[in-house]
C-alpha cells in the first residue's frame, strides 16, 4: 500500500482469555483448557506478547457468571515480576468498588512493575453482579457512567494526594517523610466522601493508564474526558472511521489533543503463510462449534429464540431487540453485531461462525501478507491507532501473529523494532500527568510560612 504515514506505527494489546478468543478454542488440540487458571500459561503468554514487543496485556473482569477467571491484581502481579517490558491492563468495576481500594490497588501494581500498570474503567456488569456484591439493585446506564465519573475524578486526587518528592530519607536529620508533602484531599460529591490521603505514595506513572471500554455514547463521552486509551468493537473501516472521529472530536471540550487518546479496536486474525491455508483453520475451528448453544447465546439480541430457526434461514433483524434496550454487559454491543447481520445478508450459520471468533469485534483471516494490508489501511485512514488483539487459540494463534505479521509490520515501518521506554506510558507515547493539586499545595505551604513569620515577627 503506497503513500503510507512512517510518522504513525500501530499499538497492540493481547486480550487474554481462557484457551482463545474462538467459541470452540478448548475444543481444539492446540489449546490446553486445564491451565487456565495456572500461573505458568498466563506468563507463557505474557513472554511472547513481550517478544513481539506487545504494548500490554488485557484482563477483563466481572463479578458473576460461571467463568473461570482470576482476580486481576493477583494475576498480573505475579505475571510483573516475571517480565520486563509488558504492561498490564486489569478490569476494575466503579460501581462495585471504593474509589480508596482501587487507588490503592493501582498504585501498588504500578510500583511493583515499575511504571507498567493500567485500568480497564467499566461501570459495571449485570444484576448478577449486584447480587453477589450485596447490592440492592443494579443500577441503569446513566447513574452507573455519573457514578463512575466522580469515582475516577476521587481515584485521580488521590494519587495526586503525595507530591513526588514526598519520601526523603534524610539520615542525617532522622526525616523519612516530608509529612508536608501528603496532604488530605477533603473531597465531597454526591456519591463519595473521602478524607484522605492515599497510603502509598503518588505512582511511578503519575496515574495507571486510564483505559475505558465500550462505545455506546456514555461510554464515548467518558472516554473523551477521562481515558487515555479506548477499546471498542467495529466490524468495518467506515464505522471505525466514523468513531475516531467522534471520540477525538470530544476531546478539545476537555483541553485534550487528539493524541491524548489512543483508539484500539478488537481484532481476531486467523493468519496462515497463504490466505487457504487461513481458511482451512478457520473452517476447522468452526466445524467444533455447538450450533445451538452458539443461536441460544445470540438469541439475547433478539426478541424470538433463534433456535426455532434452521441455520439457513437469514438472520431475523427484524426481530432484534430495540438497541439501548440490553443494559447488561457491554450495551453498545448489541448494535454491532445486529448491524453486521443486516448488512452482510447473514444466514444463521454465517452469523454463528462470524459470531464465534470476534464475539461483536472484527474478524480478519488471511495471509500474513494481508493480514498486515488490513492493519496498515485501518491505521493510516484513521480507524484504528492499534488493535486489541484477540488470538482465537493460545499460544498458536498469538505466536504465528507476533513470528510472521510483527515483522512485516515492521519491515513497513508500521511498527517498532523496540520498545521506546521503560513504562507503559512511555511506550505509547502518552504523557506522565502532573500532580494537579502541586499548585495548591505549595500555595497553602508558603501561606502557612507567612503566618509562621508574623507570629514569630
Amino acid at each position: 500500500m503506497s503513500g503510507w504515514n512512517q510518522r504513525k506505527q500501530a499499538h497492540f494489546n493481547v486480550f487474554m482469555r481462557g484457551s482463545g478468543h474462538h467459541s470452540a478454542a478448548w475444543k481444539h488440540p492446540d489449546s490446553n483448557p486445564k491451565a487456565d487458571l495456572e500461573l505458568d500459561y498466563y506468563v507463557g503468554i505474557a513472554r511472547i506478547a513481550e517478544r513481539g514487543l506487545f504494548d500490554s496485556l488485557f484482563m477483563a473482569d466481572n463479578y458473576s457468571g460461571f467463568g473461570r477467571r482470576l482476580e486481576p491484581f493477583t494475576l498480573l502481579s505475579a505475571i510483573a515480576a516475571l517480565t520486563k517490558h509488558i504492561g498490564f491492563i486489569a478490569t476494575v468495576s466503579t460501581t462495585y468498588n471504593d474509589p480508596y481500594h482501587v487507588a490503592r490497588k493501582f498504585a501498588s501494581l504500578d510500583h511493583i512493575s515499575k511504571g507498567r500498570a493500567a485500568w480497564n474503567i467499566v461501570t459495571g456488569h449485570s444484576q448478577e453482579d449486584a447480587d453477589n456484591l450485596s447490592r440492592p439493585e443494579h443500577p441503569d446506564v446513566s447513574t452507573r457512567y455519573e457514578i463512575g465519573d466522580e469515582f475516577v475524578e476521587v481515584t485521580k486526587q488521590l494519587w495526586d494526594s503525595w507530591e513526588e518528592d514526598a519520601l526523603v530519607y534524610d539520615r542525617v536529620n532522622d526525616v523519612a517523610l516530608d509529612r508536608r508533602k501528603v496532604h488530605e484531599i477533603h473531597f465531597k460529591g454526591k456519591y463519595y466522601n473521602v478524607k484522605g490521603p492515599l497510603n502509598i505514595p503518588r505512582p511511578p506513572q503519575g496515574y495507571p493508564v486510564l483505559v475505558q471500554a465500550g462505545s455506546s455514547e456514555g461510554g464515548k463521552e467518558l472516554a473523551a474526558k477521562t481515558a487515555e486509551v479506548i477499546f471498542t468493537a467495529q466490524q468495518t473501516l467506515g464505522a471505525a472511521q466514523n468513531f475516531y472521529r467522534d471520540v477525538k472530536s470530544r476531546l478539545a471540550k476537555y483541553g485534550r489533543r487528539p493524541e491524548h487518546l489512543l483508539i484500539m479496536p478488537g481484532l481476531c486474525p486467523i493468519v496462515a503463510d497463504t490466505e487457504k491455508e487461513a481458511r482451512d483453520i478457520e473452517e476447522e475451528f468452526n466445524s467444533l462449534l455447538n450450533p445451538k448453544q452458539a443461536l441460544r447465546r445470540l438469541s439475547n439480541y433478539f426478541t424470538v429464540d433463534l433456535t426455532e430457526y434452521s441455520l439457513d434461514d437469514l438472520v431475523p433483524v427484524d426481530k432484534a431487540k430495540p438497541y439501548g434496550s440490553i443494559t447488561t454487559g457491554i450495551t453498545s454491543r448489541q448494535e454491532v453485531v445486529v448491524d453486521a447481520a443486516a448488512r452482510d445478508k447473514m444466514t444463521l450459520r454465517q452469523f454463528i461462525a462470524r459470531s464465534a471468533a470476534a464475539h461483536g469485534h472484527v474478524s480478519f483471516t488471511g495471509s500474513v501478507m494481508q493480514t498486515a494490508d488490513f492493519i496498515e489501511r485501518w491505521l493510516l485512514e484513521n480507524g484504528a491507532d492499534g488493535f486489541n488483539i484477540l488470538p482465537h487459540v493460545y499460544y498458536k494463534g498469538l505466536e504465528t501473529f507476533v513470528d510472521k505479521v510483527v515483522p512485516e509490520l515492521q519491515n513497513r515501518g508500521l511498527f517498532r523494532t523496540e520498545y521506546e521506554g521503560k513504562t507503559l506510558r512511555e511506550n505509547l507515547g502518552l504523557e506522565r500527568p502532573v500532580n494537579r493539586n502541586r499548585a495548591r499545595w505549595l500555595a497553602s505551604r508558603e501561606g502557612q510560612k507567612a503566618l509562621a513569620h508574623s507570629d514569630w515577627v
